[in-house]
């Protein structure tokens, strides 16, 4: 009737939403707990926003959630209980455990991350299992830092000495070994999508990955590397880091890739339309894009270059507004670009204290490589609706790599001096069910390329990649489209898009169909002729098998396995011959394929 007029001053928007209690422990089943939600506003004011808020739980079996934000208990476990109001999201920890457990905490030790997994397994009331053996660690430990398995000497040097920081030792000298930095290239040029295509020579793509490769082997900090990734000028052979901008020339994926590879985001979803169990809005990523839109490819004299530079002109329109979009930090400000490379200014952003979440997606990579599982899994879809399984060690792991200057050795070295990493893969009644919060060690099937490094290790052979020499490790193949039938079987990454879930270690029938019938065993074992440079040192067949043993599990065979093998060899029709069906039933047995 009054012409419903619009109001004088525009209404104050929702800055943050809060989430009260900021964590919960509910004990007995049916047991209740009550959730509110609190909007703040940009008038400095706030509202109780409960009843107009969305609540979700993310496990109901044992967190289950009302309309009202009502919280009721069933099975023991954890949940993420999660409120939306407008365009903000926000979520709390519950934790659900049985009345009157009966649980004694042990004496928490270690260092800050056996605090932290420590604080929240005595919260669930969880008893940690014990340490692994050496010769457990031993393997593990050389496996996840360089991809190859200890050799004879590396295992009796380990094993027989006295000193009490042994383990300490052993990580420090394989963090010194160039098949580190290797491992860590390789996993970031999965991530960069370094392959040769019909746009990218396969001479841009092994430069990009040379490049990639010499910044990890001269310890380079990551936030230095990426600085100078996104500010790259130039031909693509003259100055490789170019090569990010041949690889995807598209505006927008250019902008997705660069969050999800280095904060871990997913800001697809927002292409169309406000994020539904995020924060990001249509706003947050167009201002996201408009950093990458003046990046622009010319012709060089050679037809496979081409040169990349800063135009400074060039616009991203909202899609449904039409509206050019100022360039924003995801999460942040507007900063001033005028005159100045868009992608330097948001590098800087990207790596600088006021992101908070460049260091933890990062740290979150290292611990996932080394733990079998990141803290946020997966590791590049951080989002308030998939939530850390333990906050407090994701943050602080992000900013102990930020205290390290980004030498994310440092972190290696934390996480691998750790109880919690050096913990047995045997679980106790108190922890069986729970993988979650590393109360045991996982067993993780060995990545593809370092798998084919072992078994070409271990039988004395040499493969050969295209651009590289004979007896080149596969974790140094520059062009991702170099491959074999062993790789692509085990679950190389194609490099087709950033998703760290290109990288496949699900175990698979055609995985032990190969290892059984390939020349993946068979086949070396015949061409590197182990068995027979063993046999010429007058070894005896028990000698040959623990020798097999060490090489391949780090340990001797126990006193059963030895009795069958060695009648398994006594009934074959010569020692070489039983000798080389015992190998090859090593490197099919799943002792060897996984890491434990």
């Amino acid at each position: 009737q009054a012409g419903a007029p619009a109001d004088a001053t525009p209404p104050p928007t929702v800055e943050k939403l809060e989430i009260f209690p900021s964590q919960s422990v509910i004990e007995g089943t049916g047991s209740t707990q009550r959730f509110i939600s609190i909007a703040h506003y940009s008038d400095g004011t706030t509202r109780d926003v409960t009843n107009l808020s969305a609540f979700m739980s993310n496990n109901d079996t044992s967190a289950a959630v009302d309309k009202d934000g009502v919280v009721t208990a069933g099975a023991r476990g954890e949940a993420f209980i999660m409120a939306r109001f407008e365009t903000k999201t926000e979520g709390r920890q519950v934790l659900v455990l049985p009345k009157d457990l009966k649980y004694k905490a042990p004496e928490v030790t270690g260092n800050y991350i056996d605090q932290l997994v420590g604080k929240k397994l005595n919260q669930l009331r969880i008893l940690p299992s014990g340490l692994c053996t050496d010769e457990e660690f031993l393997r593990r430990v050389t496996i996840d830092i360089t991809g190859q398995l200890p050799s004879e000497e590396e295992y009796h040097q380990f094993v027989t000495d006295p000193a009490p920081d042994k383990r300490k030792e052993l990580i420090d000298r394989l963090l010194e070994r160039k098949e580190f930095s290797e491992i860590w290239a390789m996993k970031f040029a999965q991530l960069l999508m370094i392959k040769s295509t019909n746009q990218v020579s396969y001479k841009s793509a092994f430069l990009y990955n040379q490049w990639l490769t010499d910044k990890f082997a001269k310890n380079v900090p990551i936030d230095e590397m990426v600085r100078e990734l996104f500010g790259a000028t130039g031909g693509t052979f003259s100055n490789p880091a170019t090569n990010y901008y041949q690889i995807e020339t598209d505006t927008l994926k250019r902008a997705e890739n660069a969050a999800q590879v280095f904060m871990g985001i997913r800001t697809q979803c927002a292409q169309c339309h406000n994020h539904p169990l995020d924060r990001w809005t249509m706003n947050d990523y167009y201002g996201f894009a408009a950093f990458f839109c003046q990046t622009a490819t010319k012709s060089s004299e050679d037809y496979r270059e081409r040169i990349i530079y800063d135009r400074r002109t060039g616009e991203v329109k909202h899609k449904v507004t039409g509206q050019n979009m100022a360039p924003k930090f995801l999460g942040g400000e507007i900063p001033d670009v005028k005159g100045k490379d868009r992608r330097v200014v948001m590098a800087e952003w990207l790596t600088s204290p006021d992101n908070p979440y460049f260091s933890t997606s990062i740290a979150n990579r290292v611990w996932a490589h080394f733990m079998g599982t990141g803290i946020v899994e997966p590791v590049d879809d951080i989002r308030v609706s998939n939530p850390p399984t333990n906050p407090e060690l994701f943050q602080t792991l992000g900013n102990k790599l930020a205290e390290y200057k980004f030498d994310f050795r440092q972190l290696v070295r934390d996480i691998c001096n750790s109880e919690a990493y050096q913990r047995s893969v045997t679980p106790n009644e108190s922890n069986a069910s729970d993988t979650r919060n590393y109360a045991y060690a996982t067993v993780r099937r060995i990545p593809a390329e370092m798998l084919l490094d072992c078994v070409s290790q271990i039988t004395n052979t040499k493969e050969k990649f295209r651009g590289l020499p004979l007896g080149a490790r596969a974790v140094q193949i520059a062009d991702g489209r170099t491959s074999t039938y062993f790789l692509d079987t085990f679950g190389r990454a194609p490099r087709d898009t950033v998703c760290d879930c290109e990288a496949s270690t699900d175990p698979s029938l055609s995985q032990a169909l190969h290892l059984l019938n390939g020349s993946a065993t068979s086949g070396k074992i015949q061409q590197g002729k182990v068995v027979d440079e063993l046999l010429a040192d007058d070894a005896t067949n028990e000698q040959v098998l623990e020798r097999l043993y060490l090489r391949s599990f780090s340990r001797y065979p126990t006193d059963e396995e030895r009795q069958e093998l060695i009648a398994a060899v006594a009934a074959a029709p010569n020692p070489k011959q039983g000798l080389e069906d015992v190998f090859w039933a090593i490197l099919n047995s799943r002792e060897f394929v996984f890491n434990h």
